[in-house]
């Protein structure tokens, strides 16, 4: 079964709708800043990616983590601590927060990876506190809790002060991102890991190194998911300890769950979400923010057990079905072929 996996091809079929879907995901992404706040337009896109990060190991791998804030958020610290002491172009400055988080994956993923279920989650959280520790306590660098501030947004001289500006000059990057995150779901790695999240024991015994694979898909999750927070970072201008709490991790959890576990476009989808629904509760004065958050986060869990962009391939699907069986009834029948006998 795993063999006929990793040769599985996409249907011809599916292949225009694969396209229609990604050029109406980039027309949205490009218009997002003419209908919405260019910051809030930013956030989307950034825990979008986080999202899809976080989706590659509970989706594609079948391993929850409650630690990834611990790379978004070194990622972000990174970041601005390049773009202050460096003055060198802001992407540079994100890469180089992505390649900090996928280092300190190696060691944190390669004792944790050993675990499975709960066990992976609370190993995962535990982490991540401690990094939040550091960061707390490190003052001289991190600033504590006062945060890093003053981050600077350079590139080459050009002037990215204007939000709108920015938004169009670090989409390439959020781009960037989610087809590494395409490629690798798609890849025969890809289709490893969820063998490995099938049946673990059955992909051990046909000879795949099982607890390789899930580090490196948790080396691949870290590096994408500090390559959107050393984003936000820069976008924001500061890096607060609120970028390595554990809270930040169960927010990533949520988009995906609400969007659609498995998913790609779940993950954007469950962002979008998420960000729009805070955005609009903080400029209305509403303080009870995450008890909104969390009643919508139930409705749809038992609503929508595979969430709302698996609902609506669902949905899409079966109206295809009914298409189908419609179009066969409706169809005239075929003639029934006569012979003719002659006489001898």
């Amino acid at each position: 079964m795993i063999r006929l996996l990793l040769h599985h091809t996409e249907p011809a079929a599916r292949r225009p709708l694969r396209w229609l879907l990604l050029a109406a995901g980039l027309t949205v992404a490009l218009a997002l800043p003419w209908l919405i706040y260019p910051p809030v337009a930013m956030d989307i896109v950034t825990w979008a990616l986080f999202a899809a990060a976080v989706d590659l190991l509970l989706g594609y791998t079948g391993l929850l983590s409650f630690g990834h804030a611990a790379f978004w958020g070194s990622a972000a610290y990174a970041s601005g601590l390049i773009a202050i002491h460096s003055g060198l172009p802001f992407p540079v400055a994100v890469l180089g927060g992505a390649a900090l988080a996928a280092a300190l994956a190696v060691p944190i993923g390669y004792l944790c990876v050993r675990s499975t279920g709960i066990y992976f989650a609370m190993v995962t959280l535990a982490f991540a506190q401690m990094v939040y520790f550091v960061a707390n306590q490190w003052r001289d660098v991190t600033g504590g809790e006062n945060g890093l501030q003053g981050i600077p947004r350079e590139l080459f001289g050009a002037d990215l002060s204007d939000p709108f500006v920015f938004y169009y000059a670090g989409l390439p990057i959020i781009l960037f991102g989610l087809f590494c995150m395409w490629r690798i779901v798609h890849s025969p790695f890809g289709h490893v890991l969820v063998a490995i999240r099938d049946n673990p024991a059955r992909a051990r015994a046909i000879g795949y190194p099982v607890d390789r694979y899930k580090l490196l898909a948790f080396v691949l999750s870290a590096a994408l998911s500090g390559l959107a927070g050393g984003l936000f970072a820069i976008s924001h201008g500061f890096a607060s300890l609120q970028e390595v709490y554990w809270t930040t991790s169960g927010k990533a959890v949520m988009m995906v769950v609400l969007g659609g576990i498995g998913t790609l476009w779940g993950s954007t989808l469950g962002a979008a979400l998420v960000v729009l629904l805070e955005d609009y509760l903080s400029t209305s004065g509403f303080n009870g923010i995450g008890l909104v958050t969390g009643t919508v986060f139930v409705l749809v869990v038992l609503l929508f057990r595979q969430g709302l962009w698996g609902a609506a391939r669902q949905l899409g699907a079966a109206v295809s079905r009914a298409g189908r069986r419609r179009v066969a009834q409706e169809a005239p029948a075929a003639p029934v072929p006569t012979t003719s006998t002659t006489s001898r």
